[in-house]
C-alpha cells in the first residue's frame, strides 16, 4: 500500500471518528461535568494558582505533585501547539479559535475529574505495586477489565505518534528551513539525544524535565508578548472574525478552502485535546504516582496545566496567526505559524518558531517517555524495559523523516480512542466524584 493511499484511509477513519456524535459526547460531557462540580474550574481558579506556589509535600513517591504538574505542563506545551493551531485555522478557519477558548473552559472540569480520579483510585497490583491514574480508575468501571487494556495500548500508540513522531517532525522541518541541514543529521542528533535520557531511567528524565519546562515557557511568552503588541491594531479585528467564523454555516472567503460549523468545532476540539491532553488521562498517570494525599487539591492544581496550554498558549498562537494576516497564506502547519512570526520579526521569525519548536519538542519528549514507560511497564508487567527504550529513540527517526499527514491522521484516530474511554470512565465515577467535593466544602 503506497502512502498516499495510506493517509486518504487514515484521514477517512479520522474524519469518521471526530463526527458529531464524538463532538457532541466530549462537549456534553464537559458542560455537565462542569455544573455536576458547580463550576469547579472558576470557584478554585485562584485557588489553584496558591497551589502551584505552594505544592504538597509527598515523602517517598516517585515524582512530586509540583514533578507531576510541570510534567504534566510540559506534555501539554509543544509542537502539538505551534503546529497543531495552525492546521486547526488552516482546516476549521478562524472559528476554531473561538471554540478553543469557550470550550477549553468547560474541559477544565474534565482535567480536575481525571486527576482527582488518578489519585484517589489505587489499585494493587499482583506484584504488590500500586497503580494511580487511568490504570486505577477504569477498571473499576463496568467493562473496566478489558477497557483498561486497550486505554493503555492507545496510551502508549500516542507517546509514540504525539510524544515522540509529531515532535521530532516538527523540529526537523524548522531546522532544515532556516539552517539547511540534512534531515538525517537532525534525526540521528534527536536518536543519541533520546538514547542519553533513556539510558538515565526515570530519574534523569525528570530531572531534564524540570530544566526544559520554565526555559521554554518563558521564551514563548516572551516572544508572544512582544508579536501581539505589534499587531495591537488587528487583534480587534481578528476576533471579530473569530466570532463570526464560529457560528458561519458556509464562509465565502476562506482562503483555499470553505469552512463550517463542524469544521471549526471538530477541529478545534481534535487539535486542542492533542495540545493540551485534557480528557486523555496523561496527567493522570503523571499525578498517580505522586502518592498524593490530598486528591481534591491535586485535581485543583492540575487545571492550570489546561488553562495554560489552552487559553495562554493555544489561543495566543492562533489569535497572532488570524491578526498577522498568516491564516489566508494558504500554508499548513508550521509554516503559517513561522508566516506569523516573520510578521514581526522578519527574517529572524524562522529562528524564534524554530527554537521554539526545539525546545517545546525537547519538553514534550521527554515528558511522554516517563508516561510511556509506565503504560510499557502495564502492558509488559513490568518487563523488558531495555526493549521499550529502544523502540522510543528509534521512533525519533520515523518522526523525523515521515509523512506530516501521516502522523497527524493517526494522531487524530489515537486521541479519539482515548478520550471515548477516558471519558466514559469519568463519567461513571462522577457521582463519586461529586460526593468528594461536597465534603470538600464542608
Amino acid at each position: 500500500m503506497q502512502i498516499a493511499q495510506v493517509e486518504l484511509l487514515l484521514k477517512d477513519l479520522g474524519s469518521l471518528l471526530w463526527g458529531w456524535p464524538l463532538i457532541i459526547f466530549i462537549v456534553g460531557s464537559s458542560i455537565y461535568m462542569t455544573i455536576a462540580l458547580r463550576f469547579v474550574q472558576f470557584r478554585y481558579f485562584v485557588q489553584a494558582w496558591r497551589y502551584v506556589f505552594n505544592p504538597e509535600v509527598v515523602a517517598g513517591s516517585a515524582i512530586s505533585p509540583m514533578q507531576a504538574f510541570l510534567n504534566a505542563l510540559s506534555a501539554s506545551v509543544g509542537n502539538g501547539s505551534l503546529t497543531g493551531m495552525a492546521t486547526a485555522i488552516f482546516s476549521g478557519g478562524p472559528g476554531a479559535a473561538f471554540w478553543v477558548f469557550v470550550l477549553g473552559f468547560f474541559t477544565m472540569a474534565i482535567r480536575f475529574a481525571e486527576v482527582y480520579a488518578g489519585t484517589s483510585i489505587i489499585v494493587k497490583e499482583a506484584d504488590g505495586s500500586l497503580r494511580g491514574g487511568p490504570l486505577g480508575y477504569i477498571r473499576v468501571v463496568p467493562g473496566g477489565s478489558i477497557l483498561v487494556y486497550v486505554y493503555m495500548f492507545f496510551c502508549l500508540m500516542l507517546t509514540f505518534f504525539s510524544g515522540n513522531a509529531m515532535q521530532c517532525q516538527a523540529i526537523t522541518k524548522g531546522l532544515v528551513s532556516v539552517t539547511s541541514m540534512s534531515a538525517y543529521i537532525i534525526a540521528a542528533l534527536l536518536f543519541l539525544f533520546l538514547l542519553y535520557v533513556m539510558i538515565g531511567g526515570a530519574e534523569r528524565v525528570l530531572r531534564v524535565s524540570d530544566a526544559i519546562v520554565p526555559l521554554k515557557v518563558g521564551i514563548f511568552f516572551i516572544s508572544m508578548i512582544i508579536a501581539l503588541l505589534f499587531h495591537y491594531d488587528s487583534i480587534w479585528y481578528a476576533l471579530k472574525l473569530m466570532v463570526e467564523y464560529a457560528f458561519t454555516p458556509q464562509a465565502v472567503g476562506g482562503g483555499v478552502l470553505g469552512y463550517t460549523v463542524q469544521d471549526a468545532i471538530r477541529f478545534s476540539m481534535s487539535r486542542s485535546l492533542n495540545a493540551t491532553e485534557v480528557g486523555l488521562g496523561t496527567a493522570g498517570i503523571l499525578y498517580g504516582g505522586t502518592g498524593s494525599k490530598d486528591p481534591i487539591r491535586s485535581g485543583i492544581m492540575a487545571m492550570l496545566t489546561s488553562f495554560i496550554s489552552n487559553h495562554l498558549v493555544c489561543f495566543n498562537i492562533m489569535l497572532l496567526i488570524i491578526a498577522s494576516g498568516a491564516w489566508k497564506s494558504g500554508i499548513n502547519g508550521t509554516g503559517m505559524t513561522i508566516l506569523a512570526y516573520e510578521s514581526v520579526y522578519g527574517i529572524f521569525g524562522g529562528w524564534v518558531v524554530t527554537l521554539l519548536s526545539l525546545m517545546f519538542g525537547l519538553g514534550v519528549l521527554i515528558a511522554y517517555a516517563y508516561i510511556g514507560r509506565e503504560c510499557w511497564s502495564f502492558l509488559t508487567g513490568h518487563r523488558y524495559f531495555g526493549l521499550y527504550n529502544c523502540i522510543y529513540c528509534c521512533w525519533a527517526l520515523f518522526g523525523a523523516l515521515a509523512d506530516v499527514a501521516v502522523v497527524w491522521n493517526s494522531i487524530d484516530i489515537i486521541v479519539a480512542g482515548l478520550v471515548g474511554i477516558n471519558v466514559y470512565a469519568l463519567l461513571v465515577l462522577l457521582p463519586k466524584i461529586c460526593q468528594a467535593m461536597r465534603i470538600y466544602n464542608k
